[in-house]
């Protein structure tokens, strides 16, 4: 029996050192780099998705004067919660007591904890739930408390998915929306295209990691006419997953979205493919 194109492009991959591609927007992408690398774990950053800051200013502004009068503000992504805090107006001070802050997974959670959340108030999935979604943040919320009568706040970039939104509306929250960046195409510098150059010249000596279906949509553009299919990619959804095979690499597979997991993931990888 042959090797299908998806088996051969991991068992060509795991046969020598891997280099994580970290598709992630910036400041995110060198955070993780420096990460990864005091894990023991090769990596470099090729953001895949720019973050510009927010159409409306004042809408961000009026939003945090919103924020006591609600019960939940969610943030969508680390970026969500850096851009949300850029425009802090001045006058305000600590997170409000009594308001809980939404996080679908590690990054946003450690965002919210830099960004001065305190720990108690930030509510996401645990760390062994094992998808990090608006659905596992719902379960943990539908516990905190009844949500009839409530306002929430979800603070996104332009656009997104409302399933949570939704949600919090069928049990009778008010729900209010802020876009706090905008989501822009990629610019790659001088290194972005050498780097890209090098994963396109030798595909089995790199391990792309998404955290975004944009930014996976993104990367046709920047080589038209690549083969991916002898790629190895890191999803940290599946519905990430389903976008990387959709661009056509051959070796999807899921991770967690931290680090730790995806350095733990590449470690396993390669141990199993020696001989």
């Amino acid at each position: 029996m042959s090797e299908s194109p998806s088996d051969s492009a991991q068992a060509d991959a795991l046969l020598r050192p891997v280099r994580v591609i970290v598709t992630r927007p910036q400041p995110q992408a060198a955070q993780w780099v420096a990460q990864l690398a005091a894990l023991g774990t090769r990596a470099a950053a090729l953001p895949l998705l720019g973050i510009g800051d927010a159409p409306d200013a004042a809408a961000v502004a009026a939003a945090w004067r919103l924020l006591p009068a609600c019960s939940l503000a969610m943030f969508v992504s680390p970026s969500a919660v850096e851009r949300f805090a850029a425009h802090r107006p001045a006058g305000i001070g600590h997170w409000p007591e009594r308001v809980l802050a939404g996080s679908t997974g590690p990054g946003t959670q450690a965002a919210l904890r830099s960004a001065g959340v305190p720990d108690a108030a930030i509510v996401t999935p645990p760390a062994d739930a094992g998808r990090f979604d608006s659905e596992a943040l719902w379960t943990e919320l539908v516990r905190r408390r009844d949500w009839k009568g409530t306002q929430a706040l979800i603070v996104r970039g332009e656009g997104g998915r409302d399933w949570l939104a939704a949600t919090l509306a069928q049990q009778g929250a008010r729900v209010h929306f802020v876009e706090a960046y905008r989501r822009t195409a990629p610019v790659l510098d001088g290194g972005g295209q050498v780097l890209l150059q090098e994963a396109l010249a030798e595909p089995t000596a790199h391990a792309w990691l998404f955290s975004s279906s944009e930014a996976a949509r993104h990367l046709p553009a920047l080589a038209p006419a690549a083969d991916w299919s002898r790629g190895w990619a890191l999803a940290t959804h599946e519905r990430i997953a389903d976008a990387v095979r959709g661009v056509g690499f051959g070796c999807v597979e899921r991770v967690d979205p931290s680090p730790a997991a995806v350095a733990a993931h590449i470690t396993r990888a390669l141990q199993s493919a020696r001989p």
